[in-house]
C-alpha cells in the first residue's frame, strides 16, 4: 500500500512560544532518552516533536526519503515509506488501517488543516490507498470494531534490527496532561524479548556396522 508520495517537505517543527513550555520540552526530551524503548511525541498531524535513541535505532536502516521519514511525521512514514513494511509486520493490516482510521479521526477535527489536507492529497494519488481509505476503511471498522482503533495496549508485529527483540511490541500511550495541554501526545512501543529458539533435533544415529568392516566392503560370507 506504501507508495513514493510526492507532497511537499515536511515544515519546521513549531517550536512553542512560551519560555515555559520550551524549557518542560527540554525536560521532557531528557526523560524520553532515558526511556529503553523506541518512543516518540507528535501532534495532531503526527508531526514528531521529540523521540529518543530507542527509536533512532528501529528506524535507523530505513532509506531517506523527502517526505515520508519516521522522525518528521510518523503517519506519513506508516503510509507512503516503500521501507515501513520492512520495520512494520504485517504492514497493511496491523498499521496503515489503524492509522488511517486515527488520520480520518484527525480530518474531523481539524478539516481546514493545510498539513492534513496534504497527507489526503496524497493518499488521493494511490489508486488502492484511496479506494482503502474511502470505501474499505468503514467496512474494516465495523468488522474489528472501534476498539482495534486504538493504539493504547494494542500489540503490533514489529521487525527490529536487533534480534534481541522479538517480532511484536505493545503501543503504551503516556502523555501526561502539560503535553496533552500543548497539543502534543506521546506513543512507547514496549519491546518483548525475543523467545529462545527450541534446540535442533539431533541428527538420527547412524546404524552400527559390523566390527572391523567398512561400509564399502561387504562382510564375508559365513
Amino acid at each position: 500500500m506504501a507508495h513514493q508520495a510526492g507532497g511537499q517537505r515536511p515544515q519546521p517543527r513549531p517550536v512553542p512560544e512560551s519560555p515555559e513550555a520550551r524549557a518542560y520540552l527540554q525536560d521532557y526530551a531528557a526523560l524520553l532518552e532515558a526511556a529503553p524503548y523506541p518512543s516518540l511525541v507528535f501532534d495532531h498531524r503526527w508531526d514528531v516533536v521529540l523521540t529518543n535513541t530507542a527509536f533512532e535505532a528501529l528506524f535507523g536502516r530505513v532509506a531517506p526519503h523527502p517526505t515520508a521519514m519516521p522522525g518528521d511525521n510518523f503517519l506519513r512514514f506508516v503510509l507512503f515509506h516503500p521501507d515501513a513494511s520492512t520495520v512494520l509486520g504485517d504492514h497493511e493490516s496491523s498499521w496503515c488501517l489503524p492509522m488511517l482510521a486515527h488520520f480520518s479521526a484527525a480530518v474531523e477535527r481539524h478539516g481546514h488543516d493545510h498539513g492534513l489536507q496534504a497527507i489526503r492529497r496524497d493518499i488521493a494519488q494511490d489508486p488502492i490507498m484511496d479506494a482503502a481509505y474511502r470505501h474499505g476503511l468503514p467496512h474494516w471498522i465495523r468488522a474489528v470494531g472501534r476498539h482495534a482503533l486504538e493504539h493504547d495496549g494494542a500489540v503490533r508485529p514489529l521487525l527490529h534490527p536487533d534480534p534481541r527483540w522479538g517480532a511484536d511490541c505493545r503501543l503504551v500511550g503516556e502523555t501526561p496532561r502539560t503535553l496533552q495541554d500543548m497539543g502534543y501526545a506521546r506513543l512507547t512501543l514496549v519491546l518483548r524479548e525475543a523467545r529462545p529458539q527450541a534446540p535442533a533435533p539431533r541428527p538420527a544415529r547412524p546404524a552400527r556396522r559390523a566390527a572391523g568392516h567398512l561400509r564399502v566392503v561387504p562382510a564375508p560370507q559365513g
